[in-house]
């Protein structure tokens, strides 16, 4: 069959299928990214439609982050600690690398949840938390895995406040008093209550992630799935054909007689002529001749 696949006609078809080949895997690649990236704005445009839920109506203290908690727009009342706040390192936000600026919340109903209220590349110029009740309104994440203690970034000066390598909640929990959330969330709005001010102004708002469970758009993905089967329908025509030019070499060096025929075929029976009955055996016709 190798020396078949050899033939002029057969390599440039092989030439062919290998652009086909290529094209179709690149296009069902192609629709895959178009899925992924619409059920990433699908899950981005639902999370968003939801509805702003108290935090506490959607984890507690000590209980475990919900399933559908990811990028969950949440409200919580309360008061920053005056100490406590870390610097989470590196960072990068429109290019730049720097510190997450993360400070422990404790609401007024109990509980403490570590609060990501902007970013900044100066480690020293990072204000303290503000003095008094808030209401914040944030999008909710889960923990993240430990990460080693990493070293202030060049040209930020030095860190007033502890800098770590993660948001890892069983590190901030042996630092901060009372009762920690296993989530944290990302500041989207802070509203002072009563006779508090920001002041100083916050850090540079960090935008939230999109959903970690995106999904895909099924029909894009049904697609991709279309331009494979059609790559692989060709390759296997190839192989077909050159697999039928090869025996049908085989069977002219053969010296066999008779037409061509496909290898993945039984013979037609000729249906004018039954093996079994020969008609110059016919009793009948021997009958009458005598």
């Amino acid at each position: 069959m190798l020396r078949t696949a050899l033939k002029p006609r057969w390599l440039g078809l092989f030439a062919l299928l290998v652009v086909i080949l290529v094209s179709f895997t690149w296009l069902g690649l192609w629709q895959l990214d178009v899925a992924r990236s619409k059920g990433r704005a699908e899950a981005v445009a639902h999370s968003a439609g939801r509805p702003v839920a108290d935090l506490t109506t959607v984890v507690r203290p000590h209980q475990a982050f919900p399933d559908d908690g990811s990028g969950r727009r949440v409200r919580a009342t309360g008061s920053y600690a005056a100490d406590g706040q870390v610097l989470v390192a590196p960072r990068r936000l429109d290019g730049r690398t720097g510190y997450w600026v993360v400070a422990p919340f404790v609401l007024d109903s109990g509980g403490t949840l570590p609060v990501v209220r902007g970013f900044t590349t100066e480690a020293a110029a990072v204000p303290p938390p503000p003095a008094g009740r808030f209401t914040v309104v944030g999008s909710l994440a889960p923990g993240e895995s430990p990460a080693d203690t990493p070293s202030v970034p060049s040209g930020g000066g030095t860190a007033a406040d502890p800098v770590l390598g993660s948001i890892d909640l069983s590190v901030l929990v042996n630092r901060w008093h009372g009762d920690l959330f296993n989530a944290f969330a990302f500041a989207l709005e802070e509203r002072a209550a009563g006779d508090a001010k920001l002041d100083p102004a916050p850090v540079e708002r960090v935008p939230p992630p999109a959903p970690g469970e995106t999904g895909l758009s099924w029909r894009n993905a049904a697609y991709a799935l279309q331009w494979w089967l059609f790559a692989a329908f060709a390759a296997y025509m190839w192989v077909r054909m050159v697999r039928d030019d090869a025996e049908n070499d085989r069977r002219e060096a053969a010296g066999e007689t008779g037409p061509k025929t496909d290898p993945g075929r039984s013979p037609e029976k000729d249906p004018g002529k039954d093996p079994e009955k020969d008609p110059e055996k016919d009793p009948q016709k021997e009958k009458s001749s005598t």
